[in-house]
């Protein structure tokens, strides 16, 4: 897995909207792409309507990966937020991680939202770079 995820800052921007507008429940999606370069982010709706655990609607996911497999991208990250943290992920993400991508958490503090990155593998979390280029 790599050791960077590189966005636009519209992509960041799909995603803060995303987060943002379920808040305070959590919100989730998937972002694909080539090369650790994301191309699109696709918010799935979180079947929980939780404040603290999601769980991508399964018809919406399939649809999402169908729509990535037809564009001839691949599955870079999967995005949740934890509007009231923690900013890292949690241990039933952990525990429930089921893809080697990156995992991109939001955390609301201080009213703004700030985002992390970070990589799961065996059952352990390391932080990832994000890196956003201005195209886009």
């Amino acid at each position: 897995m790599a050791e960077k995820l590189v966005l636009t800052r519209n992509h960041w921007r799909a995603m803060r909207r995303h987060v943002n507008r379920l808040a305070p429940r959590e919100a989730c999606g998937l972002l694909a792409g080539k090369d650790n370069q994301v191309e699109i982010t696709l918010g799935i709706r979180n079947e929980e309507r939780s404040a603290v655990r999601f769980r991508m609607e399964p018809r919406a996911q399939w649809r999402a990966f169908q729509h990535i497999e037809a564009s001839g991208l691949e599955l870079l990250g999967i995005y949740h937020s934890h509007p009231n943290g923690p900013d890292r992920p949690s241990p039933a993400d952990i525990a429930e991680n089921m893809y080697p991508v990156a995992q991109i958490i939001w955390v609301r503090a201080d009213g703004e939202w700030r985002v992390r990155g970070f990589r799961i593998e065996g059952g352990k979390a390391a932080e990832i770079s994000l890196e956003f280029c201005e195209s886009g």
